[in-house]
């Protein structure tokens, strides 16, 4: 389960992250001290499965990131937690999943992860596991991915590149084929593209794949990718990268930069 833990207040934080991991010793839990660096991080790909924040945060208060959330990670469930119950009535107006006072102990946030993912308090794992760093590779539970296509896999490669970003057939084919000659691009990307299907179908994760308005994506919050825990300024994986990003794909170097870049601002 990934869990994201807001509070402005440092001590108050730790003790809501120290509740979550008491509550549920298997979460992953990011921390974070304003909403707009947690709404950046579910735009970049780590979407939470749930969310614990105070209301009163400087910026873009709790009530702000709950009304975003709605938009920017509708399946994501969102708890507050605050020192002031009169805040319950115009958090439920925003259709919040839960609510906890302060101080926050590990009983009560027991208490809400049973009544929003039933009783063993755990939210859906079934997730691909992406790696980024070094070569791009792609595994259900411990086995790898077989693709029957490499282009097929490249194109899955481009998209988790894109973070949930939507793409054109167009940019697809810039990146997959650059200047070698394709008959019909289109429908070589058809084929590609229900190829992908099949693949991600034979591991149950067809719903990976996503098109829309005749463009692609991936679903991020069914990815667990080195590469969007780095974004989310996970210090593991800030550790993990070591200098190389999909390193057989040349359009790849572009975000390898971007990576490398990010270490250095954060040395």
């Amino acid at each position: 389960m990934r869990v994201f833990a807001i509070d402005d207040e440092r001590a108050m934080l730790e003790e809501l992250h120290e509740a979550i991991i008491a509550a549920e010793p298997g979460a992953e839990i990011f921390d974070f001290e304003r909403a707009k660096p947690a709404i950046a991080a579910i735009e970049s790909g780590c979407v939470p499965d749930v969310v614990f924040s105070d209301i009163e945060l400087p910026g873009a208060n709790g009530l702000a990131l709950a009304s975003r959330l709605k938009t920017a990670a509708p399946n994501t469930k969102i708890v507050f937690v605050t020192a002031y119950p009169s805040y319950a009535v115009e958090a439920f107006r925003l259709h919040v999943d839960g609510f906890v006072v302060k101080p926050v102990e590990a009983a009560r946030i027991r208490e809400e992860l049973d009544a929003l993912f039933g009783l063993e308090g755990t939210a859906p794992t079934a997730k691909l596991r992406v790696r980024c760093f070094g070569s791009f590779d792609v595994f259900s539970g411990d086995a790898p991915l077989i693709f029957s296509r490499m282009q097929a896999k490249e194109l899955l490669a481009f998209l988790v590149d894109r973070a949930g970003g939507t793409c054109t057939w167009q940019e697809i084919a810039v990146a997959l084929w650059e200047d070698k000659k394709v008959k019909d691009p289109q429908s070589y990307l058809r084929v590609l593209t229900n190829d992908l299907r099949e693949t991600l179908a034979s591991v149950g994760m067809e719903d990976v794949l996503v098109r829309e308005h005749g463009q692609w994506a991936v679903r991020t919050e069914l990815l667990d990718c080195d590469y969007y825990r780095m974004l989310a300024g996970d210090a593991d994986a800030m550790m993990a990268f070591q200098g190389e990003y999909m390193r057989q794909y040349s359009w790849a170097e572009v975000t390898t930069a971007k990576l490398h870049f990010m270490c250095e601002q954060r040395r």
